[in-house]
């Protein structure tokens, strides 16, 4: 099932078809600029300069559902992301990725790919899932799985066409 069919909002401001990614590989991540996890932009982005090339996108959704580890707002959250760790990958406005008001596309990754003994909700800030060129989900991380772990994974639905 094609987990594209959503329109999300840029961090911008801007309307933005997920459609427009298919054919790439996609690493999917809800984030926060205030948690423990944070650093993990850095590999985000060093993962996304480095496969780009190849079709590979990092989408990163924040997130101030856990620990309000997302206060601030929309344009706060991008200067961030770009002074702190370089982040050039897209970034989108923060949503919700729990409870009834969770974004269609999180509902959809979470039922495509449930955690550890199936749960379904979403654990905390820099959960993963790993999308492959026909829009599918392949693979759920864990917040504590760091970026450059994913590298071999990646490769392989690189280098599926």
């Amino acid at each position: 099932m094609n987990l594209l069919n959503h329109t999300m909002t840029l961090i911008t401001g801007e309307p933005k078809d997920l459609n427009d990614y298919l054919g790439q590989v996609i690493l999917i991540v809800n984030t926060a600029s205030k948690c423990g996890f944070t650093p993990q932009y850095q590999g985000l982005e060093s993962l996304y300069q480095q496969y780009k090339g190849q079709g590979f996108l990092v989408l990163g959704f924040p997130c101030n559902q856990f620990g309000s580890q997302e206060p601030d707002n929309e344009l706060t959250i991008a200067e961030f992301c770009q002074q702190n760790y370089g982040v050039a990958f897209p970034m989108f406005s923060k949503i919700e990725v729990n409870g009834n008001n969770a974004a269609p596309l999180f509902q959809q990754l979470k039922q495509e790919a449930p955690g550890l003994l199936g749960t379904k909700a979403i654990k905390w800030n820099f959960t993963k899932f790993l999308i492959n060129r026909q829009g599918e989900v392949v693979k759920r991380y864990a917040p504590t799985d760091k970026p450059e772990q994913l590298t071999q994974d990646i490769q392989h639905y690189l280098s599926l066409k």
